[in-house]
């Protein structure tokens, strides 16, 4: 194998382990390392749960003084700056490792190729970009708050062919399959979050949990835009707030009443300036990253899609299609949201199809 095929080999292990912590890493992004000793793998690791410890750390802890004269392959640059924990660039030169292969750079201003100088000054051979593209990818939720000071939005939509999500009288369980739906599960335990608007809080009184057995060591976090706090306290997802973190969007000048009672239920509540639609959607995602979120699954309803569609926040889409139509009179997955020209429509590139059972998940990628 050339030498370029085994650097590649070993980082798709490392990415492999990334793509494990996707959605419990927050507000770090999920990067795997590996280390290999003489051909053989000396240790792993990968981002803990909350962010830390960094998988450089994890992957030397299990190769201990195998890693002197070793190459460790990590998903993202190293960090170069102590936060709450040290550089992991000091942690890679001090044991000993004499070659480190990257993935993807660092988009932080406080590395952004700090990490490769400091180990290159320190006698480090270091390669980088290996699979830039798959490693940027798994990092696009960090990058997103970085660079855009939001997190990276994916919308989630289930319909029928005719991009129907109800019937006239609202009826919407099941549109998919089994298969489709546990996919979805899969899809949300993979965010540090899930967005749905307050009229599918009221129309199906939701869970929005992650029900795999084991897929995730932490909870997910629950997000209501709900302007005017019209949630109800007997709901699901206020029940088990004290179990599964519920956070609420809405508007400043919210009735008094109603937020003690939700904040004495355990609920979050952000407050946002109002705007027309009721709650900022660009406050909203901006606040959700001073709060530490950096990857946010919006699961609808229409209201919710056309919103941050009109405000060009679906950086990802993924489409659920069920082989029926409803027809005209049934509810669209995004409600109008001014556009009259095609030029001013969102639009999307393609990026993968799946198939569950009968359904179909298409995924797309906002147009550049």
């Amino acid at each position: 194998m050339s030498a370029i095929k085994t650097d590649e080999a070993h980082m798709r292990a490392a990415l492999a382990l990334a793509r494990r912590g996707l959605g419990e890493t927050a507000p770090n992004p999920s990067v795997g390392c590996v280390i290999v000793a003489q051909g053989r793998v000396a240790g792993r690791g990968r981002t803990a749960a909350g962010g830390r410890p960094h998988a450089e750390v994890e992957a030397l802890k299990m190769a201990g003084t195998a890693a002197r004269g070793a190459t460790a392959y990590v998903t993202l640059e190293p960090c170069a700056f102590t936060g709450k924990t040290g550089p992991c660039t000091e942690a890679l030169i001090e044991s000993g490792i004499k070659r480190v292969v990257i993935g993807a750079g660092d988009p932080h201003p406080k590395v952004n190729g700090a990490g490769v100088a400091q180990l290159r000054a320190a006698g480090v051979e270091v390669t980088e970009n290996i699979l830039q593209k798959e490693c940027s990818a798994v990092i696009s939720g960090f990058a997103s708050v970085v660079l855009r000071q939001r997190p990276l939005v994916r919308l989630k939509l289930a319909s029928t062919l005719d991009g129907r999500i109800a019937t006239s009288t609202r009826e919407s369980q099941w549109l998919t399959g089994e298969a489709a739906r546990r996919a979805v599960h899969a899809i949300r335990g993979r965010h540090d979050a899930v967005l749905v608007g307050v009229g599918t809080v009221l129309s199906d009184d939701p869970d929005l949990t992650c029900r795999i057995d084991g897929f995730r060591a932490s909870p997910l976090i629950r997000i209501i835009v709900d302007s005017h706090l019209r949630t109800p306290l007997m709901s699901r997802l206020v029940r088990s707030a004290g179990q599964h973190p519920l956070w609420i969007l809405h508007r400043n000048g919210a009735d008094a009443l109603r937020k003690r009672a939700l904040e004495a239920a355990g609920v979050k509540l952000i407050e946002l300036p109002c705007c027309a639609a009721g709650v900022d959607l660009v406050a909203g995602l901006h606040a959700l990253a001073k709060h530490g979120l950096t990857r946010v699954l919006a699961e609808g309803g229409g209201t919710l899609a056309a919103g941050l569609l009109r405000d060009g926040l679906v950086d990802r889409l993924a489409w659920f299609h069920a082989p029926s139509i409803i027809g005209g009179d049934g509810w669209p997955a995004a409600q109008a949201f001014g556009v009259t020209t095609l030029a001013s429509m969102p639009r999307f590139r393609l990026m993968a199809q799946e198939r569950f059972g009968d359904d179909m998940l298409t995924t797309y990628r906002k147009a550049d």
